[in-house]
């Protein structure tokens, strides 16, 4: 599975831009990826670790703004499609790297 966070945070006063800057790093100490600004993306193995995770990032959100989540499938993860651009990571973003214990 892979979970995805969508966020908006306000920019403007240092406060905002301090939250904004928490939040980023918390993500970042959770195993998110940057998939492009403001979209990060995590492998998570089950809808359960899913879960917790997003306990967590309720926990750790800032009050303002805008923040969504998406959990998807490695499957429905892997048929992104890109219009313009190239995906840029040297890591793989397929179900061929899916390990099942």
């Amino acid at each position: 599975m892979r979970t995805i966070v969508f966020f908006d945070l306000p920019n403007i006063y240092l406060k905002d831009k301090q939250n904004y800057q928490k939040f980023r790093k918390f993500l970042l100490s959770e195993g998110f990826l940057m998939m492009q600004e403001s979209v990060y993306s995590k492998i998570t193995l089950n809808t359960q670790q899913a879960s917790l995770l997003i306990q967590r990032l309720r926990k750790n959100a800032p009050k303002k703004g805008i923040i969504q989540i998406l959990t998807i499938t490695e499957k429905q993860y892997a048929q992104i499609e890109y219009v313009i651009g190239e995906n840029k990571s040297k890591i793989i973003d397929s179900e061929d790297r899916l390990v099942i214990l």
